[in-house]
């Protein structure tokens, strides 16, 4: 019982993406370039709590067209990610506050480069 529960929430996280993996764990300019392809409304998002922040960008972003899971996910996974980020966010909390005061907040680049 214990296994097929632990198999469940894995597949949940890998489905969903879980926010702080993909905010804490990869390079800023991935996480910001993944928010960025999603068209979301956040220009920045603080790096304490920034799983939680992650999922609300992604939330609030548009309605893409489904290439794979290149769209925005369900909302009832966003919303199981975000309890499983807020845990997962919890965790991390002393690193995060640490990388918070050496790096500020995570950019997310909305403005479109003009070729030269």
């Amino acid at each position: 019982m214990m296994l097929k529960t632990a198999a469940l929430l894995c597949m949940a996280l890998t489905i969903s993406g879980c926010g702080t993996i993909s905010s804490v764990f990869q390079e800023d300019s991935i996480a910001g370039e993944d928010l960025k392809k999603r068209q979301t409304h956040c220009d920045s998002i603080s790096r304490i709590y920034s799983g939680i922040g992650y999922d609300f960008c992604t939330l609030h972003a548009p309605e893409l067209p489904q290439k794979g899971f290149a769209g925005r996910p369900a909302a009832p996974l966003v919303l199981l990610d975000l309890a499983v980020s807020g845990l997962a966010d919890t965790l991390v909390l002393p690193y995060t506050a640490y990388q918070q005061v050496k790096h500020g907040n995570i950019e997310i680049y909305q403005a479109q480069t003009t070729a030269r």
